[in-house]
C-alpha cells in the first residue's frame, strides 16, 4: 500500500520521502497559462503548485533520487479544445522530463492523454466521480492505470471495485480536507483567501420568514437556529476542526487512519493525503501519522489495536466519536454493533 503525498515546494520533497511517502503529486500553472486563456488554474489550484518547469523537472529528479512517483494534476472537470491542446503540451514537458503519472478527470483528456504518452501513466482523478465497478472498467478502456475515489465512496465499495476490476488500480483518501460539497459536481476553483476562498467557506448569514411575511412561530425559528449551529459544527470538522493541530503539530480533520487495515485486504493500492495548499509541516506530520499506522498493519495488528493506535495519536478519541471527520464512518459503526 503506496502512501501519496502532496507536494507545492522542492524542500518538501526529501522531507516527505523519509517520512515515509512513496508517490508524490503536484501541480503547475504555466506562466503562459493565464495570459492565454485569462484563467487562474489548471488544475483547479491557483495556490500550491509549482513555480516552473524547472521545478517541475527538479522535482521529478528528487522523487525519484528517492525511489518515489512523482504526478502531475490536471483535473480540472473540463477542458475546452484550446486548453486540452494546451494541457497536451504539459503532458508533452512533463514526459520529456520523465515524469510518472497524469492525474486527469475530464475523460475525454483522459483516453487522449493515455493515447498520446503511452510511458506516462494516466490517474482518473476523484473530481471525475467514477464510484462503481462499471466507471472503474471504462476508465481502463480509456487508457487509465488507476482510479482515486472520490471521498464518499465505502470501504466496501472500494473492495467491491477493486475485486470487480482488478487490472485498475484503486486509490482512496485517508487523511486532511473533506470537501463540503460532491466534488465533481462542484465547478468552482479554490480561490486564496484574499479573493474569497473556496465557496464551501462561505459565511453566508440566512434569514428565514414565512412565505405570507408573517412571523416564525418560536419553536420553528429555535429549529432553524439548531440546524444552522449543527451545520456550522459539521462544517468545522469537515474542515480540519478548524484547521486546528495538537501542540505537536498533527493535524485534526477528515481522516480514515483506522480503515487501514480493511482497505489494505480490500486490495487499495494507494491511500492519499489531501492538502497541495497546506504548509510543509502539516504535511509532514500527516506522513508520518499515516506511515505509523501503515507500519503497525504491516506488523500484523488487528483491527482494534489499529483503531485504539490511530485515535490515541493526536489524541482524538472525542472528536472520532462524532463521526464527522470520518472518511469511513463504518468502522466506528462495526465497533459499535
Amino acid at each position: 500500500m503506496r502512501i501519496v503525498a502532496p507536494v507545492s515546494r522542492l524542500s518538501e520533497i526529501a522531507l516527505l520521502a523519509q517520512a515515509g511517502a512513496s508517490e508524490f503529486y503536484c501541480g503547475l500553472v504555466p506562466p503562459e497559462w493565464l495570459g492565454r486563456f485569462h484563467a487562474l488554474s489548471a488544475n483547479r489550484r491557483p495556490s500550491g503548485n509549482l513555480k516552473s518547469y524547472a521545478d517541475l523537472a527538479a522535482a521529478v529528479e528528487l522523487a525519484h533520487a528517492h525511489g518515489a512517483m512523482l504526478s502531475l494534476v490536471l483535473n480540472a472537470q473540463n477542458y475546452p479544445a484550446a486548453q486540452s491542446e494546451a494541457a497536451v503540451e504539459i503532458a508533452q514537458r512533463f514526459a520529456d522530463i520523465g515524469g510518472d503519472a497524469l492525474i486527469v478527470s475530464d475523460l475525454g483528456l483522459v483516453h487522449l492523454l493515455a493515447a498520446r504518452f503511452p510511458a506516462l501513466r494516466v490517474h482518473v482523478s476523484s473530481v471525475a466521480t467514477c464510484r462503481n465497478a462499471a466507471a472503474a472498467r471504462l476508465c481502463l478502456e480509456l487508457g487509465a492505470r488507476r482510479l482515486i475515489l472520490p471521498r464518499d465512496v465505502s470501504i466496501d465499495e472500494a473492495a467491491g471495485i477493486a475485486a470487480e476490476v482488478p487490472d485498475i488500480e484503486i486509490e482512496a483518501f485517508i487523511l486532511n480536507d473533506g470537501c463540503v460539497f460532491e466534488e465533481g459536481a462542484c465547478h468552482t476553483i479554490h480561490l486564496p483567501g484574499q479573493m474569497g476562498g473556496p465557496i464551501c467557506l462561505d459565511r453566508y448569514q440566512y434569514h428565514y420568514r414565512r412565505r405570507d411575511g408573517g412571523e416564525l412561530p418560536a419553536r420553528v425559528a429555535a429549529r432553524l437556529r439548531e440546524n444552522d449551529e449543527a451545520y456550522e459544527r459539521w462544517l468545522w470538522y469537515r474542515f480540519s476542526c478548524g484547521f486546528s493541530t495538537t501542540p505537536e503539530g498533527l493535524p485534526y480533520g477528515p481522516c480514515g487512519l483506522c480503515a487501514i487495515p480493511a482497505l489494505r485486504r480490500g486490495k487499495v493500492a494507494a491511500i492519499k493525503i489531501a492538502g497541495r495548499e497546506a504548509p510543509t509541516a502539516r504535511k509532514l506530520a500527516s506522513v508520518r501519522m499515516v506511515k505509523s499506522v501503515v507500519d503497525r498493519v504491516r506488523g500484523g495488528a488487528d483491527d482494534a489495536a489499529v483503531r485504539d493506535f490511530a485515535m490515541a495519536l493526536r489524541p482524538s478519541e472525542a472528536h472520532c466519536a462524532t463521526g464527522f471527520m470520518c472518511y469511513y464512518p463504518e468502522v466506528l459503526r462495526a465497533e459499535a454493533n
